[in-house]
């Protein structure tokens, strides 16, 4: 079940600018409602909670049309309300980081991730695209598009410098510390993950709209509680691919909330983003194996339960 905590707005946020946090799947939207004549959403929840995330639109927004769909990145749990939304109100533009245009023109789920992780995304059409340096209009200010790499390569954040607000997307939460996907695949991503640390650092916010949890004002103890979590992850690389493999099956849990156990051990050793992230090993026929172990070791936890041969997620998790 998704979540809405969208209660008083956070001191010396711009007017019309409202925090739809949420819980997981989903990831926060925020919502611009200055204006009479428009408004405009950046970010837009997981599929499953479409329908949810058109009626917390529609709420938000009033009587004004919604002319503006904008993404920090194209994970799942970011756009999976794009479609539905733009099928809402069919005038509204989306717009997305430039680094995905190969992968939505034409449509391409596994460039996206989709495949990779398991994920669902309804398909979208895209509009137009925001790189490093540009400016974008929201509500009623002009924000700055920032590159956010480190946990998706593409990432953008926006900065609106009179208030200094900053939409972070996963760049920055409050407590935790995103998945640095490029990482699972071999690539560079945490010392991305760092530059855009710096980068946030640098622009010195006194506010952040984060992609998951409350906004949050103490941005120093934020970014120094992330680098510390990137700093271990350095030294221990292994840390960081076992936090992401177990993350991301109490996530497709938390999608499907019930699964039978050889059912969701075969989902674990089937898709594909476990085999990038070489969650196995090399020994033969190790998969199946290790894919329990993972699925056993969230139930010592208690992130996961088995009844029988029922595995569910408990209720306090949703």
């Amino acid at each position: 079940m998704s979540m809405l905590r969208d209660g008083p707005r956070p001191a010396g946020l711009p007017g019309g600018v409202h925090l739809l946090q949420r819980g997981w799947l989903s990831a926060n939207s925020i919502v611009f409602a200055g204006r009479d004549d428009d408004a405009g959403v950046v970010d837009t929840g997981y599929v499953s909670h479409a329908t949810q995330t058109v009626s917390l639109v529609e709420h938000a927004i009033g009587t004004r049309p919604l002319s503006q769909i904008v993404n920090t990145h194209l994970h799942s749990d970011h756009c999976g309300g794009n479609a539905a939304l733009q099928l809402r109100w069919p005038s509204a533009s989306i717009t997305v980081p430039l680094g995905y245009r190969s992968a939505v023109d034409p449509w391409n789920e596994e460039q996206l991730s989709f495949v990779e992780t398991g994920q669902r995304c309804a398909r979208f059409c895209v509009d137009g695209y925001l790189q490093d340096g540009d400016e974008l209009a929201l509500g009623a200010k002009v924000w700055q598009v920032h590159a956010a790499p480190g946990h998706d390569p593409h990432a953008l954040m926006f900065f609106e410098p009179h208030s200094r607000t900053l939409i972070s997307g996963d760049a920055l939460w409050e407590h935790r510390l995103a998945i640095i996907f490029p990482e699972l695949h071999g690539d560079s991503g945490f010392n991305e993950a760092f530059i855009a640390l710096d980068r946030i650092e640098r622009l010195a916010p006194r506010r952040v709209l984060p992609g998951h949890g409350a906004a949050f004002t103490d941005v120093a103890a934020a970014l120094a509680q992330s680098r510390q979590r990137l700093e271990r992850y350095v030294r221990l690389p292994h840390r960081h691919r076992d936090h992401a493999v177990r993350a991301l099956v109490v996530y497709h849990m938390l999608e499907h909330r019930r699964r039978e156990l050889n059912d969701l051990t075969a989902w674990i050793v089937a898709t594909p983003i476990f085999r990038a992230a070489n969650a196995w090993g090399t020994e033969a026929g190790g998969s199946a194996l290790a894919a329990a172990e993972v699925v056993e070791s969230l139930m010592q936890d208690g992130l996961l339960k088995c009844d029988g041969s029922v595995v569910t997620i408990p209720e306090a998790e949703m």
